[in-house]
């Protein structure tokens, strides 16, 4: 096997790990492993394999065997400015490469702050299984330290504090539901999970999101949580599928629909959150794919 061999992308299996807490009640039962029980809901094992066969041709590429370091700088870099695409910042990637102050006004510091969870996320992989919800805070701070109030970065928000970001057409959680629901998410991560990696962080990328436990940057966040799961899983140890990017392809719209469903709380819904960030990633997939090609000329 080659240099770019990896590991199988399960979860770490503890069939003694918690029960859901206090998610969508539809996200499980009184099942030892409610993440596990996802991956068998109809459609879901469907976008697992698909997936996992995207993520094995990109790490079969030649061009990974002597230059995957660089396919991963640049998958970086893709994702950062495609989670800021997210936020409605859609700057093209040779600006973003180009630019080098993201601390004036407003797009240049969401862009800004793409780069730095994008960065951070790849330094927090060994903290994660032990304490998500620190890696969550400090990725709330790395994106909004000198820019939100400073007593309100890293933390969750307290009753009556405001949520800045895009509109999701969802209702907001309360802050006690939101401290509930995450301390739930932490239990389930540091508890361990057979599911598999695609499960997994599709569910903490979607907690988050409906959750919005930040007062700004929770998508930045969420997407940054996401990654964290698939490259720590060993469902992509080398960063080079970029979700980020899918889900900005994939568009706004598409994203609020999934983002819905699983909100609802219905199999139907969680199944289509879940096949929707499949589809993400095997866009990312796809980009770095295009990236390995380019290389491979002599064109990158």
């Amino acid at each position: 096997m080659s240099s770019t061999a990896r590991p199988d992308d399960g979860g770490t299996s503890n069939p003694s790990g918690p029960s859901n807490p206090s998610g969508p009640s539809a996200h499980g039962s009184a099942a030892a492993d409610p993440l596990a029980s996802l991956a068998a809901l109809p459609g879901v094992p469907e976008a697992v394999e698909s997936v996992r066969g995207s993520v094995d041709r990109v790490y079969g590429h030649r061009v990974m065997r002597r230059r995957s370091s660089e396919v991963s700088a640049e998958a970086a870099l893709r994702g950062a400015r495609a989670t800021a695409a997210s936020e409605g910042v859609d700057w093209a990637l040779e600006e973003v490469r180009r630019r080098s102050d993201f601390g004036v006004e407003p797009q240049a510091r969401t862009v800004g702050a793409g780069l730095r969870v994008t960065a951070e996320a790849g330094q927090l992989l060994d903290i994660w299984q032990q304490s998500p919800l620190r890696v969550l805070a400090r990725l709330h701070l790395v994106a909004a330290g000198g820019v939100a109030p400073e007593g309100t970065v890293g933390r969750p928000r307290r009753p009556g504090e405001p949520v800045d970001g895009p509109e999701l057409g969802l209702e907001l959680p309360g802050a006690d539901e939101v401290a509930a629901r995450l301390d739930g998410l932490a239990q389930l991560i540091t508890g361990g999970t057979a599911a598999p990696a695609l499960v997994t962080s599709s569910v903490v990328h979607g907690e988050l999101q409906v959750l919005r436990p930040f007062g700004s940057y929770n998508g930045q966040v969420a997407r940054a949580a996401e990654r964290v799961v698939l490259v720590g899983s060993g469902l992509d140890p080398k960063a080079v599928c970029p979700a980020e990017v899918g889900h900005a392809e994939l568009g706004r719209e598409a994203y609020l629909t999934a983002l819905r469903g699983y909100a609802s709380g219905t199999p139907e819904g969680v199944t289509q959150w879940i096949a929707h960030c499949g589809r993400a990633v095997e866009l990312g997939v796809r980009e770095s794919t295009a990236v390995c090609e380019a290389m491979q000329r002599g064109a990158a």
